[in-house]
């Protein structure tokens, strides 16, 4: 099954869309032609087999009444009936046989039997029941058909020829049977005939299907062919028009789908653009810093000790900035990477928040902003607790950065027998709406002036959810500029790998 399978994906034929559109449409048409080619000689033999015994039993009906009008079972003399038997049988190229009631074959157009006896279950029963109706058999190995009819006296003629002979009156009374074998050669010849037709015909229309199958998945595939080459040109950076190709719903959809992907590709390249330009400015503005510091140092060698200790003070602050940028990155570099280890024990989430908090306080407290932790209940929950860190110093850390002087910040948490739920709220300078789509993208800022001199990266919110997604868990938020805004985190109590 292994190497099925193996052989299966290796072959670009095997998996292309045009074969199975070409069987599909050479089965379906194919099909029928069989069917057409040998149900219709069959067909057409049936019919006009029923059609040739329902004429001989309508003859033999005529002539059964004749046989009992002219008491031919007891005078086989009649020249008439005589010459009408042996009309019926060159007329079919057949022969016809006269039984009477004890078997005995009265007459045989053949001259072959007569005066002999015939034991036919068919004959038996056709003179032994009286309700039985004419038989009719057809033998295609030998080319005949056969057919027995009963001779009856019907009531009418009972009571009033043979009144006196006892029988009782309202029955009829069967004389004998009248047993014709009637040729088929030339049914077979028709049926030959209409048997090379069919053989023809079928031929010519598996042609023009096996055509069709072979036209039509380029007819359809045309759409996708297009669709292709649309996409092509795009990745290769020919074109930049929008991929819409809607001949069919499903090139739609992918063209929608494509579109999508390649919106969003634009946008992240843009913010790496962007990022690029942030971080060269970023890491550029304290390498700056400690070089003319370094050079003031260095040009004059009769600086005081204390202007040293100040300058190298200044240079440490400067390292500790591009520590935390570089820091950040490989952060991100970390979340992003699906297979990264999960550390994961089990933590007081309330104490775990209050840490946090505190760590916080003295940021807040230089701009006089209030942080509070609301806890609900206590939450014990199995998470990693330097990633889940990571989002919450990050969603507080915002709330205290992009708050207005006096603020509020309230941490609320609380849970149920399935997630705990924490959320940031801040009165701070809000969110536009237009920006909720792209407020976790890499590198993305709201604000780039204030963000940048705030001294952020862009990372933050990217690196929350990163890390919420590590934990099963999800980030959403509300806000309206000017009012504030709140993140609302969910997360799993129990971690499941």
């Amino acid at each position: 099954m292994h190497k099925l399978k193996k052989f299966y994906y290796n072959s670009r034929i095997l998996r292309s869309i045009r074969l199975r559109i070409f069987l599909l449409v050479l089965t379906a048409g194919i099909l029928p032609c069989l069917i057409l080619s040998f149900s219709l000689p069959r067909g057409y033999e049936s019919r006009i087999v029923n059609a040739r015994a329902s004429e001989v039993q309508t003859q033999l009906r005529v002539l059964s009444n004749q046989l009992i009008s002219s008491d031919y079972f007891h005078n086989t003399d009649n020249e008439i009936i005589n010459t009408e038997l042996t009309q019926i049988a060159s007329f079919y190229d057949g022969r016809v046989l006269v039984i009477d009631d004890t078997l005995r074959v009265i007459r045989d157009t053949f001259a072959v039997s007569e005066g002999k006896t015939i034991v036919s279950e068919d004959v038996v029963r056709c003179l032994s029941q009286p309700g039985t109706e004419a038989v009719s058999r057809y033998v295609p190995e030998d080319r005949y058909i056969e057919v027995i009819l009963p001779v009856r006296q019907t009531p009418s003629l009972q009571e009033t020829e043979y009144a006196a002979s006892g029988a009782e009156a309202g029955t009829a009374q069967t004389q004998g049977v009248l047993l014709v074998s009637v040729s088929t050669e030339s049914i077979e010849a028709a049926v030959s005939s209409l048997e090379r037709f069919a053989l023809l015909l079928g031929a010519v229309l598996s042609l023009i299907v096996f055509a069709a199958a072979l036209i039509v998945p380029g007819i359809l595939l045309i759409p996708f062919d297009k669709l292709t080459k649309v996409i092509s040109d795009v990745s290769s950076g020919f074109s930049t028009e929008p991929v819409k190709v809607d001949d069919y719903i499903e090139t739609q959809r992918i063209s929608d789908a494509f579109g999508e992907v390649v919106t969003r590709m634009r946008t992240l390249d843009e913010s790496r653009q962007e990022f690029v330009t942030n971080v060269s400015h970023e890491l550029k503005t304290p390498m700056t810093s400690m070089k003319v510091l370094a050079d003031s140092l260095l040009s004059d060698p009769d600086t005081p000790a204390e202007t040293y200790r100040e300058f190298l003070s200044d240079i440490d602050t400067e390292i500790d900035r591009e520590n935390r940028i570089i820091e950040e990155l490989l952060n991100v570099s970390r979340l992003e990477n699906k297979k990264a280890a999960m550390n994961i024990s089990q933590v007081n989430i309330n104490e775990f928040l209050e840490t946090i908090l505190k760590n916080i306080r003295p940021l807040a407290a230089k701009r006089d902003i209030e942080l509070t932790l609301v806890s609900e209940r206590e939450v014990i929950a199995e998470v990693d607790e330097v990633k889940l860190g990571m989002v919450f110093r990050n969603l507080i850390d915002n709330a205290v950065k992009y708050n207005k002087e006096h603020g509020k910040v309230i941490v609320t948490v609380n849970s149920d027998h399935k997630n705990f739920y924490v959320s940031v709220r801040d009165t701070g300078i809000g969110i536009p709406e237009e920006s909720f789509p792209n407020i976790y993208e890499r590198f993305y800022r709201v604000d780039k002036s204030r963000s940048r001199q705030i001294g952020g990266t862009g990372l933050g919110l990217s690196i929350a959810k990163a890390s919420v997604l590590l934990h099963k868990g999800s980030i959403s938020l509300e806000s309206e500029p000017d009012v504030g805004t709140v993140f609302h985190v969910t997360i799993p109590l129990n971690y499941v790998a």
